[in-house]
């Protein structure tokens, strides 16, 4: 097992060793690394890598572009072909972590790479000026003084480009939501596609100003050919995004209910899974979810017969919903359970909490805006407090009231500020800073849902009122696994998916309507929405076999945890329990055990 006091010394390995080499990915061929120069050197070549991405994601913002995508392939390829140059059975045991954390993670990024090719290549056919606007922005990052004349004439064909396809593919407009099937002449537009599409045509038109905005008012020639070829393509952009969105996918402009997402598919689940260290398919993910779920389901039953409600536990639960204060008591009720959740690790030795993380925490109040895709307060470097304003409808405000009431508040509280969220953060900055390379919700919602289960365990939610608000969490967690699978594997809709949780975790049905939103609008990834509980399930297996056989305290577990850093949670225990290490490390920890498991 890792001595605790190891990781007081990971910092200042960190800051002792010196760059093995300038991993920048070019031409010059891969020279071995000599056995001798490994030892605590790896988080140098780290941060070598994690800036050279950066550097590249700058030279090449426009992730959508061919450009960006030829040269992050060959970027990923030479820092493969790099890493393998290594001596690994020299390394020490840590070294060996983050060796298998880099090659790790760069092979998870070429998985990434070929998902978005894929998509790039479905939705090709709808952007038929995007090779245009890549030869501008091809000579704008080469710092080529632009050819005003023939940059006008090629803005224009481009702008007959878009009439065209426009034209060409509003006869396709039946074959969205609702279609009856497609014209002998024109093929299928699959709706999922078009919205991509949509969204890929908005990012090119923002690329097409930055271009514009280079040159624009400096370059007197490029401003007099330009400027109003530019404004017509400009327009034309947004008017054909419009029209993917209206015609193709079957989306109004006044809709703010319809969800169109994007399901990845069984493959790329299945590799995605393996890039995260989830030893399990979809369908197993779905069979543990719905143990969890049943598990929470027999634990409510019981808070509601002690409410008086019998086995109605949907009454139960509006009863707890209505149990919220009034407008402006939001903030202080906040502040009050954070602190609540704080005292609870302290007073247990829990874990470690640095004064000054528990002196700097603040709070803000979520804009009405995103309340649309996260009705209830989020956490991080700060509270992000979910309450109505008064821009909102009445139901908008009776939903924003009811949905962040005081028991749902008092379960998650301490999961985004103390000890969760907050202090993982504060901790990141300070213990192996460059390990946030590696960063995975399956580490950073997995731990925070983890002190849910664990507080669920040692009795934090005395009432049966408070132990409704953290099961209303646990369900909603495990419904989450089921219907993101559900949907990435073509067998949901989004709609089914905001009914499975109206029906299955008692939410009302607005804030159902924006957690699908959020899940399939494209800002996280199919995995994320399924990380909070598979994570939690590994770190409890974790816990079971550090703690409950005493081979750590409570503490010391999850001080290590925090000073180890973000990773997959199978390499975390790896790395917790010695265990032996190889250059082909892959998953296969099965940590849904067979002993009990739930606390």
């Amino acid at each position: 097992m890792k001595s605790f006091h190891r990781v007081a010394c990971a910092l200042s390995l960190f800051l002792a060793g010196s760059g093995i080499f300038c991993a920048t990915g070019g031409a010059q061929s891969a020279s071995p690394i000599a056995a001798s120069s490994n030892e605590a050197r790896l988080p140098s070549l780290i941060v070598d890598f994690t800036q050279d991405e950066r550097s590249l994601d700058r030279e090449y913002p426009l992730q959508i572009s061919p450009q960006h995508a030829a040269r992050f392939a060959r970027f990923y390829s030479d820092e493969l072909a790099r890493l393998k140059t290594v001596d690994f059975t020299s390394l020490s045991h840590e070294d060996q972590i983050d060796y298998l954390l880099l090659k790790h993670q760069i092979i998870a990024d070429q998985h990434q790479m070929a998902i978005e090719q894929q998509q790039r290549n479905q939705m090709q056919p709808l952007l038929p000026f995007s090779e245009a606007i890549d030869q501008l922005l091809e000579k704008e990052r080469l710092m080529q003084r632009p050819d005003a004349e023939a940059d006008a004439a090629l803005l224009t064909t481009m702008v007959k480009q878009i009439e065209a396809a426009q034209k060409q593919f509003d006869s396709s407009s039946a074959h969205g939501p609702g279609a009856t099937g497609a014209t002998s002449s024109q093929p299928k537009i699959d709706p999922v596609v078009a919205n991509r599409a949509a969204q890929a045509t908005l990012e090119y038109q923002h690329a097409l100003s930055h271009w514009f905005g280079q040159y624009n008012g400096y370059d007197p020639r490029f401003t007099w050919w330009d400027a109003m070829p530019y404004n017509s393509a400009n327009q034309a952009l947004k008017a054909y995004s419009d029209f993917l969105k209206a015609k193709l996918v079957g989306i109004r402009p006044d809709d703010k209910t319809t969800i169109i997402g994007d399901p990845v598919g069984r493959q790329a689940l299945m590799n995605e899974l393996s890039d995260d260290m989830i030893p399990y398919t979809p369908e197993e993910l779905i069979a543990i979810a719905q143990d969890e779920y049943d598990w929470c389901l027999q634990q409510m039953l019981k808070a509601s017969r002690e409410m008086g409600y019998g086995d109605n536990w949907h009454a139960a639960v509006e009863k707890v919903k209505q149990m919220h204060v009034q407008p402006g008591e939001q903030p202080e009720l906040i502040r009050k359970l954070v602190l609540e959740g704080r005292d609870f690790a302290v007073n247990n030795n829990l874990v470690t909490v640095p004064p000054l993380a528990d002196e700097t925490w603040t709070m803000i109040m979520m804009t009405p805006q995103r309340q649309l895709v996260n009705p209830f307060f989020t956490g991080g470097d700060e509270i992000s407090v979910s309450f109505p304003t008064n821009t909102m409808t009445y139901e908008q405000r009776e939903m924003s009231m009811r949905g962040n009431n005081i028991p749902f508040a008092r379960a998650t509280a301490f999961h985004e500020m103390i000890p969760g969220h907050f202090l993982q953060f504060y901790m990141m900055a300070r213990h192996r800073p460059y390990r946030r390379a590696f960063e995975t919700p399956f580490w950073v919602e997995g731990n925070a849902f983890w002190w849910e289960m664990l507080y669920y365990s040692m009795g934090f939610d005395q009432t049966p009122e408070e132990r409704i608000g953290a099961l209303v969490w646990r369900m909603h967690r495990s419904a989450r696994v089921i219907f993101t699978m559900n949907f990435h594997l073509g067998l949901w809709t989004p709609q089914q998916c905001v009914q499975y949780l109206i029906d299955n975790v008692g939410f009302d049905s607005e804030n159902d309507l924006a957690e699908v939103r959020r899940s399939f609008d494209g800002s996280v990834g199919p995995l994320y929405q399924i990380a909070y509980l598979m994570g939690a399930l590994q770190f409890r297996e974790l816990h079971h076999e550090l703690v409950d056989s005493h081979k750590m305290t409570d503490r010391e577990f999850h001080d290590t945890i925090l000073h180890e850093g973000p990773m997959p949670i199978e390499l975390l225990r790896a790395d917790m329990e010695d265990l032996k290490l190889t250059p082909d490390f892959h998953t296969t920890w099965k940590f849904y055990g067979d002993h009990p498991t739930h606390p």
